[in-house]
C-alpha cells in the first residue's frame, strides 16, 4: 500500500480552522502589541510648512499620565499608569492591579524644530504634540526669476 498526497481543497479547510481556532484570542499578531503583549498607541505624523504634528491614540489616559522629552533631535513620549481597585464585603475580599506603559521615539530632522516651543495637548483621547519649525527650515515660496 502507498501513501499518496492528495491536494484537494477539502483537506486545507481543516488547516484553516486549526489555524484561525488555533491561537489564542489574545494573540492576533498586531503590530500594535510589543513582545511584552503591551499595547503601542498607534501615531500620525503631519508635516506642514511651518511645523510637524505628531497624534498619539491614547484613550482612557490623562495629561498627568505622560512624559514627553527632547534629546537632541529625538523626540520620546512614554507614559506609565497604574490602577488599583479593591472590594470588601462581608465574606470576601477582590483586588485588582492594572498597569499599562509604553514608549515611543522618533528622530526629528537636524536643525529643522524649533525645540523652545514645542506644545503638547491632550484632547478626545488623543495626544497631540506640535513641534514647530525653525525659520530657516520652512519652505518658501518660489521666486521668480527675470531674464535679462
Amino acid at each position: 500500500m502507498s501513501l499518496i498526497k492528495r491536494n484537494d481543497i477539502f483537506n486545507t479547510f481543516p488547516k484553516l480552522f486549526e489555524d484561525f481556532f488555533g491561537r489564542e484570542l489574545s494573540d492576533w499578531r498586531n503590530e500594535n502589541f510589543s513582545v511584552t503583549s503591551t499595547t503601542i498607541p498607534s501615531v500620525n505624523i503631519k508635516e506642514t510648512n511651518n511645523a510637524y504634528e505628531v497624534e498619539l491614540a491614547v484613550p482612557g489616559m490623562e495629561k498627568s499620565d505622560f512624559n514627553i522629552e527632547l534629546e537632541g533631535n529625538r523626540l520620546i513620549i512614554s507614559s506609565s499608569k497604574k490602577q488599583e481597585n479593591e472590594n470588601k464585603e462581608e465574606n470576601y475580599t477582590r483586588r485588582e492591579f492594572s498597569y499599562q506603559s509604553f514608549q515611543r521615539s522618533f528622530s526629528l530632522p537636524d536643525n529643522t524644530v524649533d525645540a523652545d516651543n514645542i506644545k503638547a495637548r491632550y484632547e478626545n483621547g488623543l495626544l497631540i504634540i506640535d513641534i514647530p519649525k525653525k525659520e530657516n527650515a520652512k519652505k518658501k515660496a518660489p521666486k521668480q526669476i527675470s531674464v535679462g
